[in-house]
């Protein structure tokens, strides 16, 4: 061997190249079950969340259909300019299937926690009963639904459902009405149109004014707290159509917040409730009197004294003791004159008249809340007396209102409405005669100007009105003379009336400004006065010289009585 001489062994390329491609195929077999291994992994994964996606979606639905969900598409309740007053949301329900629950004491602890009105007792009562299907909490917020989501709770689902929510809160609640948690109509239009809302998916276009019905409910509301009377009424009328443009009731309610209101708030006074009118009726009585042809404007008679029927006595509030013009017993509100005259028509004519008037039956209006009136059986001189001003016959504002408008639209009658437009097959007719009528703007408009209405005036409108105070009855008869409504019914403008309006006040209590007062005179009527001067610009009615020759030729009384008072 010589050192420093370069040594190798001898190579075998094909040996090289055997073992490259051995290895080669190997790494590629292994990398191609690796990645089917990764690929059954995956359908496997997707399989399964698949299948847990599908057999939890199919609870669901076996749950669901164990109790009866929302229609889907109730339609909308809308005001005259197309403000939504009722519309349906979609919201969440949390319910469980008591079966499914892993730990009922836990799951009781955590959702009572989390919902302070739920008590622990009575979840976790309903999460141990053998059911499949109980309520949590119906109508979730979405904050209120990730919080129950961030509980971990198995067995407990959620369910889309829909929320009746009412934009205008109390403003139009006694009007509209309300549903139930599952949508079913409870009351108001809600209630009265309840199929057509939930089959049809048509919206009901009301005729009321969002506008002017924040105004009165404002002024009632005022008014109200002001007197510190116990309720309050009130309503505006579309003369030429009878659609309520505006109507309130207090004490009222929040639909939104409330399912089962106090029976108080939920009374609609404007309709269910049936009072004595007092002297406001004396509207009807002195109509029905021109109109019968037994008295005219230069008619009057004697109240110098009171004036007995049978074993009553009749005397004057805001008594004169004297001989009164027609148009004086009107302006200054005489009993005894109202007296003499509907007994000069006599009471068969009486009851006949009013039975015309509509007044002796319920009224027909698209509210199930509408009251039966009260009127006696027999019907003679003592009766007809107490009915010329105001007692003996119980009837709605809302009858009243209506037949004030036929007062002064130039006799006709219709049926009020709260539907836009009404209905077209709304019958009307004839009560008192257009010359009756036009006396009767007159006269009504010499009350506001001279007479006890005066309080209820609005510069430039033409305000027309009659006040009314009613003693309230009890068990054993009328109560004390300061329990009482207090009640001013107006139109306007007296040229040619388009809206007429009744405020009515529930116990009012008189106040240093009124000098103790709480008659309609001092109480309602500034409150429609104020409505007037605030309502008119925005139903189009702009103010008018009153002493104009034009409109005083239209309105003058022409009395030589008056004109010297």
């Amino acid at each position: 061997m010589i050192y420093g001489a370069s040594t190798s062994w001898p190579r075998d390329d094909r040996l090289f190249q055997s073992l490259e491609t051995t290895e080669t195929r190997q790494a590629h077999q292994r990398s191609i079950v690796l990645l089917i291994g990764i690929i059954i992994g995956f359908i496997f994964v997707i399989g399964k969340i698949t299948h847990l996606m599908v057999l939890h979606s199919a609870e669901e639905g076996r749950h669901a259909k164990r109790f009866p969900t929302t229609l889907i598409g109730r339609g909308n309740i809308l005001d005259r300019n197309g403000n939504i007053l009722a519309t349906t949301l979609t919201t969440s329900s949390a319910y469980a299937n008591p079966k499914d629950i892993l730990n009922v004491e836990e799951a009781a602890v955590k959702l009572s926690t989390l919902f302070p009105n739920l008590s622990y007792q009575s979840l976790f009562e309903k999460l141990s009963t053998s059911k499949t299907f109980v309520w949590i909490k119906r109508n979730l917020t979405p904050q209120q639904q990730e919080a129950i989501n961030g509980l971990g709770l198995p067995g407990v689902y959620f369910q889309r459902e829909e929320k009746r929510v009412y934009p205008y809160d109390k403003l139009t609640a006694h009007v509209v009405g309300f549903t139930d948690v599952d949508n079913n109509g409870i009351s108001g239009i809600e209630k009265y149109f309840d199929q057509s809302l939930r089959e049809n998916d048509s919206s009901v276009h009301l005729s009321l004014d969002v506008r002017v019905q924040h105004i009165l409910y404002d002024e009632l509301a005022n008014g109200m707290e002001k007197f510190k009377a116990i309720g309050a009424s009130g309503i505006i009328l579309d003369t030429e159509t009878s659609e309520v443009i505006a109507m309130v009731s207090l004490p009222d309610f929040d639909p939104n917040q409330s399912l089962k209101p106090d029976g108080n708030a939920i009374f609609n006074s404007s309709t269910l409730g049936i009072y004595e009118m007092g002297s406001v009726f004396k509207i009807f009585t002195l109509a029905m009197a021109l109109d019968s042809g037994k008295i005219n404007l230069n008619s009057g008679y004697d109240t110098s004294k009171e004036f007995k029927v049978g074993k009553y006595k009749i005397k004057d509030f805001y008594a004169k003791n004297r001989w009164l013009s027609v148009p004086e017993i009107f302006m200054y509100s005489s009993n005894i004159g109202s007296v003499k005259m509907a007994l000069d028509v006599g009471p068969e004519k009486q009851r006949e008249f009013l039975e015309k008037m509509g007044l002796l039956k319920p009224m027909p209006l698209e509210l199930p809340e509408t009251g039966k009136p009260l009127a006696p059986t027999r019907w003679g001189d003592v009766g007809a007396a107490t009915i010329s001003y105001g007692y003996g016959v119980a009837i709605s504002p809302l009858q009243m209102i209506n037949g004030v408008a036929s007062m002064v639209n130039g006799g006709i009658l219709r049926n009020p409405t709260l539907i836009l437009g009404g209905s077209k097959d709304s019958p009307e007719h004839r009560v008192i005669s257009s010359n009756t009528s036009e006396k009767m703007r007159r006269l009504m408009h010499l009350s506001v100007k001279e007479g006890t209405g005066k309080k209820g005036d609005a510069d430039g409108y033409l305000v027309g009105g009659k006040t009314g105070t009613a003693n309230k009855t009890s068990g054993k008869g009328y109560v004390s003379k300061n329990c009482h409504r207090a009640l001013f019914v107006g139109a306007f403008p007296m040229i040619k009336p388009r809206y007429v309006i009744l405020i009515m006040l529930d116990e009012p209590k008189g106040i240093k400004e009124t000098f103790g007062f709480s008659t309609g005179g001092w109480t309602s009527a500034p409150i429609a006065g104020n409505i007037i001067k605030r309502i008119s610009p925005l139903v189009g009615i702009l103010p008018m010289d009153e002493k104009s020759s034009a409109i005083q030729s239209v309105l003058h009384i022409g009395h030589p009585k008056i004109d010297k008072e």
